[in-house]
């Protein structure tokens, strides 16, 4: 979106496109120079509102932003940049038609994946940019609008700037890339590699919400009107469609030094656990008692059983897990927002075992989270 908010769809003759009707939006009826345009001046707007606000820090400063090929930030002496990148397809990790996927919850989500990866590593995030792909049908409608309005207004209460990103013509699917940069104090960036035998594990939140969202939404074709009289199910579907990335907690932890490991569950804790065992060359034990199962799943038929399995393995809950010292563990707050931090178990000297204790017996715990090329998507 600096002056790289372009249709470079493959095809260097202007699109044709249909005369728009009275109800086309801005994006039809101005073409996506126009767009890019509107965008900038959106955000030059919202950074002026938001121009004391206490999420930004004005000693890193973003000299250039949306409107030249490339954005400008003066890096901030004394911090480490934290970059990552999140790319979502539609039919894979979203159904626009099949789950009636709203454009604003997309745009919320697509940020929030990326400010989950910062918030991860103990950072705070600062700017971010995003690049959409999208059939000619869907620029014609107000999907655009819609979908940054999204990501506006999450990007609001987190301080974030929107710097730039992209815009193209796919042929059938929606395709969104998200970029978010952050910054961290010099070296303290919070790695998967620091876990060590003994350190006890504790995750924020409540597991297993995202993933009944899910199955809630793929059962919506027979059941839709039970879908809406049901209050715990759409807020199960809330907790799929639009998550909220532990922005707070993962300051907190790398500000205070008090996570010596850290990942973010988008996978499903059996598998990020295992991830973060991997790269610290550790083992664990997690506790099944001690999980926080999402309560909204008691509104679901998945019993006991099905619950437990949607809490280790059914991903996208985005919240954060840590391994932390024992004698830090007094220093963790109860709760942030709302929010609480729950210890599920341990970290032990058996590398590479990780192990599920139930009912006084311990079993092992099997990455069995979702993986883009081991099969469909859930």
């Amino acid at each position: 979106m600096s002056d790289e908010l372009t249709d470079d769809g493959g095809d260097s003759r202007p699109a044709r496109r249909k005369p728009p009707s009275r109800n086309s939006s801005a994006s039809s009826r101005r073409g996506e120079f126009d767009f890019i345009e509107r965008i900038r001046r959106q955000e030059l707007r919202r950074l002026a509102v938001h121009k004391h606000s206490s999420l930004i820090t004005h000693h890193s400063s973003l000299l250039i932003g949306i409107g030249d090929d490339a954005a400008v930030i003066r890096q901030r002496s004394g911090f480490d940049t934290v970059i990552t990148t999140d790319l979502l397809v539609e039919g894979i990790d979203f159904h626009l038609e099949r789950y009636g996927a709203r454009p604003r919850d997309l745009g919320h989500k697509a940020l929030a994946v990326s400010l989950s990866d910062v918030a991860a590593m103990g950072a705070r995030p600062r700017f971010c940019l995003i690049s959409v792909g999208l059939p000619a049908a869907r620029w014609r409608s107000n999907f655009l609008e819609e979908f940054y309005a999204g990501v506006r207004a999450l990007a609001d209460r987190h301080g974030v700037s929107i710097i730039g990103g992209d815009t193209s013509r796919t042929p059938e699917r929606v395709v969104i890339d998200s970029i978010v940069l952050g910054e961290v104090k010099r070296g303290r960036a919070v790695l998967r590699s620091g876990a060590r035998p003994g350190d006890q594990i504790f995750v924020t939140g409540a597991l297993g919400g995202a993933a009944a969202g899910l199955k809630v939404l793929e059962g919506r074709a027979v059941s839709q009107s039970r879908v809406k009289r049901a209050r715990a199910q759409r807020q199960l579907i809330l907790r799929q469609s639009s998550p909220e990335p532990r922005v707070e907690w993962g300051l907190l932890l790398g500000e205070r030094r008090l996570a010596t490991a850290m990942i973010d569950l988008s996978d499903g804790l059996s598998s990020d656990l295992a991830h973060l065992c991997r790269e610290s060359r550790v083992g664990a034990r997690v506790d099944a008692a001690l999980l926080p199962v999402d309560p909204l799943l008691k509104s679901t038929s998945a019993g006991e059983d099905g619950a437990l399995s949607l809490a280790l393995n059914g991903g996208e809950d985005f919240e954060l897990l840590f391994t932390v010292r024992p004698r830090d563990i007094a220093k963790l707050p109860e709760s942030l927002g709302s929010v609480p931090a729950t210890r599920v178990g341990e970290v032990t000297g058996e590398r590479g075992k990780i192990k599920l204790l139930r009912d006084a017996r311990e079993r092992p715990l099997k990455p069995a989270g979702f993986e883009h090329f081991r099969r469909a998507r859930r």
